[in-house]
């Protein structure tokens, strides 16, 4: 009888299994907020996936924040939230990568457009909260992720190491420095110890 249950399970098409694994749109949003400074969660805009993989929108926002729902077609558990003034660069990324544009160039062509003023981009320092974790730290029926380690992200456009006197790589943990320096995606990043680091 099992054996005649998995050759069922077997044929059945590969979108049945995606469909699975995908939250319920309650779920995506408590887990995507996660990012957000506790303040600014219930205000934000979330985007997650429908049960086709799809990203659609699963909540208006209120505020200046976005955030973005874990993938359920990657691996671990990744969200982010951001200012909305960096919309325009995400969403071009994400229909970039939609089109089946490689990471090079996809940062090309926004750099091309970025330069020639079809792509607006921020005109002031944007932030970027991103959270991730393990899969086996993750509960899919309450959106609870434990042990999750932060990261922050500030865009700042064309900053470069001299006008900020940041350095272009940390020397401690959890030390501010400036990466893709004097570009259009250049950004402050901050990446405090894991979890597993502050456990040693």
């Amino acid at each position: 009888m099992k054996l005649l249950k998995l050759f069922f399970l077997l044929l059945l098409p590969a979108g049945i299994y995606a469909q699975a694994d995908v939250p319920s749109p309650e779920v995506q949003i408590k887990t995507a907020v996660l990012a957000a400074p506790e303040d600014l969660r219930d205000g934000a805009m979330v985007y997650g996936y429908d049960d086709s993989g799809k990203m659609v929108v699963l909540r208006e926002g209120t505020n200046n924040l976005m955030c973005l729902a874990d993938d359920p077609a990657k691996k671990g558990i990744s969200v982010s939230c951001y200012s909305k003034k960096l919309e325009p660069f995400m969403a071009r990324g994400r229909q970039l990568i939609a089109e089946g544009k490689s990471e090079m160039e996809k940062r090309e062509i926004r750099q091309r457009e970025a330069e020639s003023g079809e792509l607006q981009m921020p005109d002031a320092p944007s932030m970027t909260y991103i959270l991730s974790g393990s899969e086996e730290n993750y509960d899919r029926n309450t959106g609870e992720l434990k042990d999750a380690n932060f990261r922050y992200v500030i865009y700042i456009p064309y900053a470069t190491a001299e006008s900020t006197g940041l350095p272009t790589k940390p020397f401690a943990p959890g030390m501010p420095w400036i990466m893709d320096p004097g570009t259009h995606r250049a950004h402050i990043m901050v990446t405090p110890p894991t979890k597993s680091k502050e456990k040693e």
